[in-house]
């Protein structure tokens, strides 16, 4: 016969600073929520917060926890605790003890996830961003199956060389846009064009392959780059520790504007301190004018402000419009999703620390 037993789990106390914000209740917040299938992180804690990015705080996640969190399953139920004078959110689970000689029977333990994966799958493993004529140096197709042009699923390809030992499956890329800091015009890197997976049949020079997927057409010349890493999926949305700013430099799915749910890049990246998880609110970017009561003033000298605006000159302020938060991250770029928009988000507006 099974005992059940309900156990508390408390979580250690937090140690970093959620800058300094108090963790604001929604008015009409539950006391409690039990967990179902399809409930994410990011959605639970809009439940109880009105700003669901602050969720590590009231959950007391430590920084190894933010990085590698505990996962919630469904069937669990998140308590909100108010016994300390503080909101902290507390977890009862539903545990089994066997009594010698009983079957346990397998459960359902399947985590939710912080954010609804499918909305950003395609960006986990796909675009790559890559350093400018790194793609250069990489194996590429040489020639077709048959003198085909176009290289198809099920077509073998021969590439000019790939060494014995090496991957065994690879993603199929072109060099595509530069990505471009809007405020000092270097190049952030190269975002290469995801087009389809190869599977090789032999090493050597020439190698040969079998295209095993193609999300647009191949061609000899496209490149090939080896599958990468397990991705980081298991994220949990937080504030970066210090002060980022940065600009939106791209939009993705053919929209002109992007809202909830729409991918993003920023100009940010590791070399900057963005991690997976940081959340940023986006700020539109205030345009500068010219005062339209400006008058130079005799014997003056036309230098710049402090700011580096020309006489009579006025940057209007950032306006809040929305928050991101990062699921990939390189060097110099981030790959974010919009979990919220009071307006339409478009390219160059600005990204900050919340």
């Amino acid at each position: 016969m099974f005992r059940h037993i309900i156990t508390l789990l408390m979580f250690c106390c937090i140690s970093f600073n959620v800058n300094a914000q108090v963790v604001a209740l929604k008015s009409d917040h539950p006391d409690r929520h039990v967990v179902v299938k399809g409930d994410t992180l990011w959605g639970i804690s809009a439940k109880f917060l009105k700003d669901p990015w602050q969720w590590p705080s009231i959950w007391k996640l430590n920084r190894a926890q933010i990085k590698n969190p505990h996962w919630i399953y469904p069937g669990d139920v998140i308590v909100l605790d108010m016994s300390s004078g503080t909101p902290q959110l507390r977890l009862l689970r539903e545990t089994v003890t066997l009594q010698p000689g009983a079957v346990e029977e397998p459960l359902d333990r399947t985590a939710i996830s912080t954010i609804q994966l499918n909305a950003i799958a395609p960006f986990l493993t796909q675009p790559l961003v890559i350093e400018k004529n790194q793609l250069d140096k990489s194996p590429r197709i040489i020639a077709g199956q048959d003198n085909r042009v176009v290289l198809s699923p099920g077509t073998r390809v021969y590439i000019n060389k790939i060494e014995d030992g090496g991957n065994l499956n690879w993603y199929v890329y072109r060099p595509g846009d530069n990505l471009v800091d809007p405020d000092t015009k270097k190049i952030l890197g190269v975002e290469a064009i995801y087009l389809g997976d190869a599977k090789i049949t032999k090493y050597g020079e020439p190698a040969s392959a079998d295209i095993t997927k193609a999300k647009e057409e191949i061609f000899t010349k496209d490149r090939l780059v080896p599958t990468g890493d397990e991705v980081v999926t298991n994220f949990v949305p937080h504030a970066p520790e210090s002060a980022i700013s940065g600009r939106i430099i791209k939009i993705y799915g053919g929209v002109a504007e992007a809202g909830p749910q729409s991918i993003v890049s920023i100009s940010r990246g590791t070399k900057d301190g963005i991690e997976v998880g940081h959340v940023l609110a986006i700020n539109r970017y205030g345009r500068v004018i010219k005062d339209p009561e400006y008058v130079k003033e005799k014997g003056t000298k036309d230098t710049k402000s402090a700011s580096g605006l020309e006489p009579g000159m006025v940057k209007l302020p950032d306006e809040r419009v929305g928050l991101l938060m990062v699921f990939r991250v390189f060097e110099n770029v981030s790959y974010a999703l919009v979990m919220q928009a009071s307006q339409p988000i478009n390219t160059l507006d600005a990204v900050t620390t919340p």
